[in-house]
């Protein structure tokens, strides 16, 4: 359905002094997601709507800038987008939030996590999406990076999904607003999840966040942008940005967020901010999941970009990343050629090959530490991590690995 403008997707943005009080949150958050048809009448229509919130990290570890929480979501507009959440649905429908929790040994959030008294405050029950029940969700119309995922079992019955995240740069993603949020989701502990590292992997994971965002179509996207973050995602440099963005899809909303960082957000590696792997919005918008085109999404802001100085950190060379990325690519066809032999030998274990040869194999791969210690003298040598299955279940999509290889060619 397109609005007025003729236009399939809406996103707003508006000045909002990070000193503002929380009434004031709200008042521009109410008045830039008011256009935002779409989003309110799937909400509306929802018996259970789940929101994910850029908000876990360990309460020590949570650090202020301008007084606002500088790598989270801030107090006041979670509060704020809880309130017109609940304004919106109707009187018996659930409103549940889901995380998981990456800095425990257990992995699981505990009854006083960070967000904890919010969410009672508003009624929101809470689901730590590291434990179960699970259900697995394949990706319509098949996946990019994989074709299933194990994720929590609170998206099966789920109407509607909403992401709330802080503009922040990423050191691999290039930057992380509400689709990079979805990264959260998936379980990190055996049997039935991945450990992060995983997915969180050289090629993959800007093909897996779109895949995420496929599955779980967010409807709602808000960007807190009062204050953002330079550099990386954890321990970078705040911003002053004095905004709030929201939109009705998840790629549009990252794109129009992008383009206010002052990047091109049809840009790709190895163009800042995407220095260390590919654009996942250019990825989800080359296979028609929303749009990077600016001219075609209903973009209205009271801002001008660049909101800041922003741009990802460079962490290692480009010669050393685009080695990786060849690499990551050889090991990955590798394997798909010689995936009998490695059934035979490592069935139902974890390898990490690197130059063809298998450097590791167990069940649980979780507490091996930095794959730049694992890859020994070969540091420019990828580590490529796989989960042996008969079966394939998981189904990885191998030509990925041709493709990025073709693209490093050309």
């Amino acid at each position: 359905m397109a609005d007025v403008t003729g236009k399939a997707y809406t996103v707003r943005a508006a000045r909002c002094d990070h000193r503002a009080s929380e009434e004031e949150i709200y008042q521009t958050l109410r008045r830039i997601t008011d256009p935002l048809a779409r989003s309110w009448e799937k909400i509306e229509r929802a018996n259970k709507v789940v929101i994910k919130l850029n908000m876990m990290k360990l309460p020590e570890r949570i650090v202020y800038f301008e007084g606002r929480r500088r790598e989270l979501v801030d107090d006041a507009v979670c509060r704020a987008v809880l309130r017109l959440l609940k304004e919106h649905m109707a009187p018996n429908a659930q409103l549940v939030a889901t995380d998981t929790n990456a800095y425990t040994p257990e992995h699981l959030m505990g009854d006083d996590f960070n967000y904890a008294h919010i969410l009672r405050e508003f009624g929101v029950q809470f689901v730590d999406s590291n434990a179960p029940p699970f259900a697995t969700y394949a990706v319509p119309g098949s996946g990019l990076m994989f074709d299933r995922y194990t994720l929590s079992a609170c998206f099966a019955d789920a109407d509607a999904v909403v992401s709330v995240a802080k503009m922040k740069n990423h050191a691999f993603m290039g930057v992380t607003l509400c689709m990079k949020n979805l990264f959260g989701l998936p379980p990190i502990t055996l049997p039935a999840g991945r450990v992060r590292t995983y997915y969180h992997h050289v090629i993959r994971l800007s093909y897996v966040l779109a895949d995420l965002a496929m599955i779980t179509q967010p409807c709602l996207n808000i960007v807190d942008a009062l204050t953002g973050q330079w550099g990386r995602e954890w321990g970078g440099e705040g911003r002053v940005c004095d905004a709030l963005l929201a939109g009705d899809h998840v790629t549009t909303t990252d794109a129009c967020g992008t383009f206010l960082m002052g990047h091109d957000p049809a840009s790709d590696w190895p163009a800042p901010p995407f220095r260390r792997d590919r654009n996942h919005l250019l990825i989800a918008a080359q296979r028609g999941f929303g749009t990077v085109n600016l001219e075609e999404i209903d973009f209205q802001s009271e801002v001008q970009p660049p909101l800041a100085s922003f741009d990802s950190v460079e962490t290692d060379s480009p010669d050393m990343v685009a080695s990786w990325r060849r690499t990551t690519c050889e090991q990955g066809l590798f394997y798909r050629d010689h995936q009998r032999q490695m059934i035979d030998r490592f069935r139902g274990q974890f390898i990490f090959l690197q130059d063809g040869e298998v450097v590791w194999h167990g069940p649980d791969p979780a507490n091996l530490g930095s794959r730049r210690l694992l890859s020994g003298e070969k540091k420019d040598r990828a580590l490529w991590l796989k989960l042996v299955d008969p079966d394939e279940v998981e189904g990885e999509r191998f030509a990925v690995y041709d493709e990025c290889l073709a693209r490093m060619a050309a």
